[in-house]
């Protein structure tokens, strides 16, 4: 038993993560940020410049696990405030389900989705966004594309684990691809 009080609920630490995903999935919400025009149309897509631990850069959505005792609507919430910043507004959808759910395996070809760290399920999701975004945590710079834009062979080769997939599959879910 320890002494200590947990002040952090729902964290684990760095090798109890490890070991918990060497041995189940672990939940994610994922979110492309968007924006819209008065007819709810998408206008353009944002997405997130990272540099991998690896030293490479690449083009990402926002992305995080869920907590223990979190609802989705926070997890998603979280996660777009940690990667935008605290006054991009988010409109969460009224409704939680998701456009698709992605899952990620750490063996390439048994999904699009691929996660060498680990077995993932992810819940997807569209999230127009109307502030002033700006970047924060390890992402070093947010990008605006034209929905075309963000479907060319250029951006959706610099994706990579299955994101270019399921960018494809948002603007695909909300009426882009022609």
């Amino acid at each position: 038993m320890s002494d200590t009080t947990e002040t952090t609920p729902g964290w684990l630490s760095s090798d109890e993560l490890e070991m918990t995903r060497a041995r189940m999935p672990i939940l994610y919400v994922e979110s492309v940020p968007v924006r819209v025009d008065e007819s709810g149309e998408v206008t353009s897509v944002g997405l997130l410049l990272r540099i991998g631990p690896d030293g490479t850069v690449s083009r990402t959505l926002v992305s995080g696990r869920v907590l223990h005792h979190e609802r989705v609507r926070d997890a998603l919430l979280r996660h777009l405030e940690k990667d935008l910043g605290p006054v991009a507004l988010p409109h969460v959808p009224a409704s939680l389900q998701p456009f698709t759910v992605a899952e990620y395996f750490p063996t390439h070809g048994v999904t699009p989705y691929h996660d060498p760290r680990q077995h993932a399920v992810s819940l997807a999701y569209i999230v127009p966004v109307t502030g002033d975004c700006r970047p924060r945590q390890d992402a070093l710079d947010l990008v605006w594309f034209s929905p075309r834009e963000a479907l060319s062979e250029a951006v959706q080769s610099e994706m990579p684990g299955g994101h270019g997939v399921l960018l494809r599959q948002a603007l695909a879910h909300a009426g882009c691809l022609s």
